[in-house]
């Protein structure tokens, strides 16, 4: 496989992933309205309302779920169009068996979907509980972390005993770390902690959806240069399915991904970085989602050491929200900083 080899069909396959989501978003919008598959307002009835619902609330009624749409185009369109592409013209190949590949894909997609999607089930049906910040909606933070951390252990076996992955390499110092067993643990790390760190960023309009286009467009440019056909063409599919869903997601938002898209495109991110070996560009990629992670761990540990917060609203674009600045504005100003840091990363994995 080479890049003109692959570029017109990636390029229509883009188009007719576009096309199809753009023709079944609307439709979608208007049954989830009907299932009442709504985000609901999270400000306690009496008391004090809370900075975040202040912030917040504005956006109830509003559909959720666009990951489920999302998740069900690209997992059809990939399953019947990907046998189809050696006959296209293009030579199918990867650096490991496909099958597996294949496997870790579906599985990382799929997997994290289902949970985030049950917890979105929960939020919408159950009865919310007062939390530790707050209203408590879906799953308990333990239960969801211990099931990230199953279905990250899962694919971190995979990818070191069926695809035998077990370095890191990173670029400007030329180290390669060979990790052995530990890789198991790390890939599972990687795909939890993104996972969360791109639900975390979910939290304005446009903001983790326009981001995620970003990421992978450098990583459509990292698989192909890798010559990893199924990984190419998945990401095409991807690329084209979120860019028509974004048309919708961007303020005033009329659908927002859920915990099933989050949670699935989070996890699925990660899973590109260990396959392609770009760990350290997934880093500098997705760099604005491991800040929007920090900075609510650093708000954690300042409420549980300091007693007081760190940041006036975690994550940080909470925080620019806090101060007065427009949502459209903090998305914006966003994209571009991951434009360039997804610029940097590209660099740094083709170094």
């Amino acid at each position: 496989m080479n890049m003109p080899n692959i570029l017109p069909l990636a390029l229509g396959l883009l188009l007719f992933s576009f096309s199809v989501t753009s023709l079944l978003v609307v439709p979608f919008i208007d049954l989830l309205y009907r299932l009442r598959f709504t985000r609901r307002k999270e400000a306690p009835k009496s008391g004090k309302v809370p900075l975040f619902d202040k912030l917040h609330d504005i956006k109830a009624g509003t559909p959720v779920g666009g990951g489920i749409l999302i998740i069900l185009v690209v997992t059809v369109l990939f399953t019947f169009l990907f046998p189809f592409a050696s006959r296209m013209g293009v030579y199918i190949r990867s650096s490991y068996d496909f099958t597996t590949e294949l496997f870790v894909i579906y599985f990382a997609f799929l997997s994290f979907g289902l949970l985030g999607l049950y917890d979105d089930l929960i939020k919408i049906l159950v009865k919310p509980k007062p939390g530790f910040l707050g209203q408590w909606f879906g799953l308990t933070r333990r239960h969801k972390f211990v099931l990230q951390w199953i279905l990250g252990f899962i694919i971190g076996f995979v990818l070191f005993k069926k695809l035998g992955i077990e370095i890191v390499h990173i670029p400007l110092f030329e180290k390669t770390l060979y990790l052995g067993y530990w890789y198991i643990p790390f890939a599972a790390f990687v795909v939890v902690a993104f996972s969360n760190a791109f639900n975390i960023t979910d939290g304005l309009d446009g903001l983790a959806s326009g981001l995620l286009v970003i990421c992978l467009v450098a990583f459509g440019a990292i698989a192909a240069g890798s010559l990893d056909t199924p990984l190419s063409l998945f990401i095409t599919l991807w690329l084209g399915s979120l860019l028509a869903f974004g048309y919708f997601n961007i303020w005033p938002a009329r659908i927002h991904l859920g915990d099933v898209g989050a949670l699935s495109f989070g996890a699925m991110l990660a899973v590109i970085g260990l396959v392609t070996g770009s760990i350290a560009a997934l880093v500098i990629i997705g760099g604005l989602f491991v800040l929007e992670a920090s900075s609510s761990f650093l708000q954690i540990v300042g409420w549980k050491i300091l007693k007081k917060p760190i940041l006036p609203l975690a994550p940080l674009h909470n925080t620019f929200l806090a101060i007065g600045w427009e949502e459209p504005k903090i998305v914006m100003r966003a994209w571009l900083a991951g434009l360039m840091l997804a610029i940097f990363g590209l660099w740094l994995a083709t170094i």
